[in-house]
């Protein structure tokens, strides 16, 4: 379904030069620097596929989308979608892809959000039933049928993206390009569009690529994961394999009654926080059978658990080692 081959985006922006020297310069010998927005990077996503595509703020993310979408002209390397090539615009291939971003609002704000799902079903001659048996389903799906009438400005962030999605899709794209769906949205909100999305890819079979700083939509969406920073990828493949190779730890938090002596602490070891009633360790996995026995053993608990790395924090190591590939 999605194809990239080498890819590349270089941007050509005009340098800045201090003083009054510098400002005669750029007014009349202006110098430019070249930056990479994507570095020749290469995968491939199958038809079904929910991919999450991750990295820091300036990694490359919005970028490569934006070209895989056709919005974006590419400086080298070959993108395909559907077959097609975005970039020159063919009416079948736009009649197939969406691109949400959570940042950009693209309803007709004074309207009501109905009267946009009309219009982008006049633009994507959608037909009357199937817009009506999509619209039922979206919908229901996302709980908004007291929303699509009341015009868009009176909205929250939530209900806003809520009608976002379904505008999206009313024409039941087979690839859908997500851009930080959740962003700005309490948690509640997002686990409602999480919740949707994978709805959503399952009813329609729909290939979706999703980018997001939230790591937990990544982990209760994506099956795979590719990572980018600085334009370059760093990692394309099963998010599981991910999580094995680069947490190295795991935390144990008990609860107490009574906060136990320094020398009882000391004697257990690996102390990560202490925030009464709650104790922290943080420990290699390998050694976490160990450390249980020992707290059984030395400290009196009312509760245990035992906690993988954060995602935001295995991916983040990833980052600092950018010059491994996995």
């Amino acid at each position: 379904m999605i194809s990239v081959s080498h890819l590349r985006k270089t941007y050509r922006t005009p340098t800045k030069k201090e003083g009054t020297k510098g400002l005669l310069k750029n007014i009349f010998a202006r110098e430019y620097k070249n930056i990479d927005a994507v570095k020749d990077i290469s995968f491939e996503i199958e038809q079904g596929e929910l991919v999450g595509f991750v990295g820091p703020n300036g990694a490359g993310k919005t970028t490569t989308m934006k070209m895989l979408a056709g919005i974006l002209y590419p400086t080298s390397g070959t993108v395909k979608v559907l077959d097609y090539i975005p970039f020159e615009k063919n009416h079948d291939c736009l009649r197939q892809i969406s691109f949400v971003m959570g940042q950009k609002n693209q309803m007709l704000w004074e309207l009501p959000a109905s009267d946009t799902f009309k219009l982008n079903k006049t633009i994507y001659e959608v037909p009357d039933d199937q817009y009506k048996k999509t619209l039922s389903d979206l919908v229901e799906m996302l709980d908004a049928q007291k929303i699509i009438d009341q015009p868009v400005k009176t909205l929250s962030l939530g209900q806003r993206m809520k009608v976002e999605l379904i505008s999206t899709l009313i024409h039941r794209p087979k690839v859908l390009f997500l851009d930080e769906p959740t962003i700005g949205l309490d948690v509640v909100a997002q686990k409602n569009i999480r919740d949707f999305i994978q709805q959503y890819q399952q009813l329609y079979k729909a290939t979706i690529l999703l980018t997001s700083h939230y790591m937990e939509d990544v982990r209760r969406l994506a099956d795979r994961v590719i990572i980018i920073d600085h334009g370059a990828l760093l990692y394309d493949g099963d998010f599981e394999k991910l999580v094995k190779k680069y947490a190295h730890t795991k935390a144990i938090e008990i609860v107490v009654d009574d906060m136990p002596n320094t020398a009882t602490l000391e004697r257990v070891g690996f102390i990560e926080s202490i925030e009464y009633p709650k104790i922290r360790f943080r420990i290699p996995r390998k050694d976490v059978s160990e450390l249980v026995a020992a707290i059984s053993k030395n400290i009196p608990f009312i509760d245990i658990t035992v906690e993988e790395e954060k995602i935001e924090d295995i991916v983040c190591t990833i980052f600092e080692k950018s010059s491994v590939k996995v």
